[in-house]
């Protein structure tokens, strides 16, 4: 029998950072290089401007700077954090990891590190590993990072990715609690439609728009209910709805099957545009900086993207 160190009763997360570039592509810069017009852009995907990186920003400086804007908002020290997990799937090199980059540029000594590649469902993924480690006894105080520099691997003279994909990072510090803040994860997968979303000759990013579309609005809403059912809670209790920022069209066509009305629905994407991965944390973090969700607001999250690969779970607000 092994000895197995005190576990607390439950984790939650303590606080929220993000980071967005400062370069703002508007729909009317990518009508003069493709041929698309603001009316087709936000008909189709909603957006009206998202952010892109410049030569300086990369997935692992992004990360640096939204998990330190978390990490100063917990209160606690570099020294306290015992796990990072980078949630990203466009970095260029895959050796070294960024988590173990973005934990020394914050002074985190010898932390456990490690990415996770989930694509845009990779948040979720990764926040469900950092609730599990807290509550298993392996960690105390994880910094969860979602980051993205999808501009290198978009093909910026073809108009069904370019006016969709952006950049930008969200993070969370998750903590041991009395009481459970982060509910049981709900994830999954459906490889036998991992050919709807690729990188084309290995270097640009394509999906079906129109298979993905069917997919996400026909299917995932049962995973966000029973996320739900699973926490215990019922719709009607929900303060907000943040799914992945995918497409306009499906975020709202997702939040009216869930009978929330009452729920505030993340609407990221109209200035942010589809940052995969960092876009439900980067989504969290803005509209907890705005006042929007207050202490004590249950919110449903909910991820999915390329594998295909889905993940949701319900998080209380600090």
């Amino acid at each position: 029998m092994f000895n197995t160190p005190s576990a607390p009763a439950g984790a939650t997360i303590v606080a929220f950072g993000e980071y967005q570039p400062p370069r703002v592509v508007t729909n009317a810069d990518l009508e003069a290089r493709v041929e698309t017009t603001d009316e087709w852009i936000r008909s189709r995907v909603g957006i009206e401007e998202r952010r892109v990186a410049g030569p300086e920003d990369t997935v692992a400086s992004m990360g640096v700077a939204a998990g330190g804007k978390a990490l100063a908002a917990s209160g606690l020290s570099p020294d306290d954090i015992d796990l990072v997990i980078v949630a990203t799937c466009t970095v260029t090199d895959q050796i070294p990891n960024t988590a173990a980059t973005v934990a020394a540029h914050l002074g985190i000594t010898a932390p456990g590190a490690f990415d996770v590649n989930a694509a845009c469902a990779g948040f979720c993924y990764a926040l469900g590993v950092a609730s599990d480690a807290v509550r298993a006894g392996s960690a105390r105080n994880v910094l969860v990072v979602g980051s993205e520099k999808l501009s290198d691997w978009v093909d910026w003279d073809d108009r069904s990715t370019c006016v969709i994909f952006a950049d930008g990072a969200g993070a969370v510090v998750v903590s041991a609690a009395e009481e459970h803040g982060i509910g049981p994860v709900v994830w999954g997968s459906d490889g036998d439609r991992a050919d709807k979303i690729y990188l084309r000759d290995h270097k640009y990013l394509y999906q079906e728009g129109q298979a993905v579309f069917r997919w996400t609005t026909t299917e995932l809403y049962k995973v966000a209910l029973e996320a739900l059912e699973r926490a215990g809670v019922e719709p009607g209790e929900l303060t907000a709805f943040v799914p992945h920022q995918a497409n306009l069209r499906i975020v709202e066509s997702i939040a009216r099957k869930l009978g929330a009305p009452q729920a505030l629905v993340a609407r990221d994407i109209v200035t942010a545009g589809n940052t995969s991965s960092a876009s439900i944390p980067l989504a969290l973090s803005r509209m907890v900086g705005r006042g929007e969700l207050p202490s004590g607001s249950i919110v449903l999250t909910l991820g999915f993207g390329a594998g295909l690969v889905y993940a949701a779970q319900v998080i209380r607000i600090p």
